[in-house]
């Protein structure tokens, strides 16, 4: 390859970063233990955006073995993640991670499309 050709190839792996979700390795391994625990083959993590909260927007994420029309599908560490394709706006470029600290346990997510969000944390904008 070229010097140019490598630097397209770099500007499109760097553009398909930024769309959809990204799921850090912690949070891959923690969600492929909480499927394993469920015993079911056929689940994924939705992720999706829905109105509420105080900020107007709330963060759901759960197991899901839907399929959309629509759909976005991303493979972490043979981990699925799947946006409906009204909420992938919302979600473009965010990355969720696992905290597991003393102070604080669960999935986060750090979204650049945020602009706000509320006092208790629940929701965005």
């Amino acid at each position: 390859m070229t010097t140019t050709e490598n630097a397209v190839t770099e500007t499109a792996a760097a553009a398909t970063d930024s769309i959809g979700i990204n799921l850090t390795d912690f949070a891959a391994v923690k969600v492929k233990a909480l499927l394993e625990q469920e015993g079911r083959d056929d689940l994924r993590l939705r992720v999706a955006v829905q109105p509420g909260g105080c900020s107007g927007l709330r963060y759901q994420l759960f197991f899901d073995e839907r399929s959309l029309d629509g759909d976005i599908v991303k493979e972490f560490g043979g981990v699925e993640v799947v946006t409906d394709r009204m909420s992938s706006p919302y979600l473009a470029g965010a990355t969720i991670d696992f905290a597991d600290r003393i102070d604080a346990q669960g999935f986060t997510i750090d979204n650049p499309n945020a602009g706000g969000s509320c006092a208790c944390g629940d929701s965005f904008h």
